[in-house]
């Protein structure tokens, strides 16, 4: 099944953006290859529960079971030793990528508590955007009762734009609601 933001990136994005940029070859348009969330848990070090907790709501939001992440090295100051699990992500690609974003966009940031948009500096200079959201219950799908923990998560969406324009422009195109 196609999401329906796919269908519409494909009619009305792409001859946009090829209008706009001057591109020859239709595959010179960006396009989004995939979003990562990320939900690091400084708290698994003392509550291991939390990590299951943790991985329960990201599986939920995404449609897609989380990878748990392991720390890299030691930092005697926060009681972190090398290999614990301290986060988890979770990598969307093709379909439920666009059924993800489409659910960021029209559902969980109109959510977000006296929300003005979504600050454009998250740029990283090669195309790429990434965004935090302070609360997982933004999401419909979070059952608000059963939460034990108000957590936040990264957002990083990957294009295939060169600049950070053409990658702003794709989004804007999409509908990510950037503060003006």
């Amino acid at each position: 099944m196609s999401s329906r933001l796919k269908e519409y990136y494909f009619k009305s994005v792409v001859p946009a953006l090829r209008e706009q940029f001057k591109y020859r070859n239709p595959m010179q348009v960006p396009a989004l290859k995939k979003i990562v969330i990320n939900m690091g848990l400084g708290e698994a070090i003392q509550n291991a529960k939390a990590l299951e907790n943790a991985q329960q709501e990201l599986s939920v939001i995404s449609g897609q079971w989380p990878v748990m992440r392991k720390a890299r090295k030691s930092i005697a100051s926060f009681k972190l030793r090398e290999g614990m699990t301290i986060g988890c992500k979770v990598t969307l690609r093709r379909d439920s990528m666009f059924h993800f974003l489409d659910k960021l966009i029209n559902v969980a940031l109109p959510r977000v508590r006296d929300f003005r948009g979504v600050n454009p500096k998250g740029f990283d200079g090669r195309g790429n955007f990434s965004m935090g959201i302070k609360e997982q219950i933004i999401f419909p799908e979070i059952n608000y009762d059963r939460i034990e923990k108000i957590r936040g998560m990264n957002v990083t969406v990957v294009t295939s734009a060169e600049t950070d324009e053409e990658a702003k422009q794709l989004l804007d195109h999409l509908g990510m609601p950037f503060r003006k």
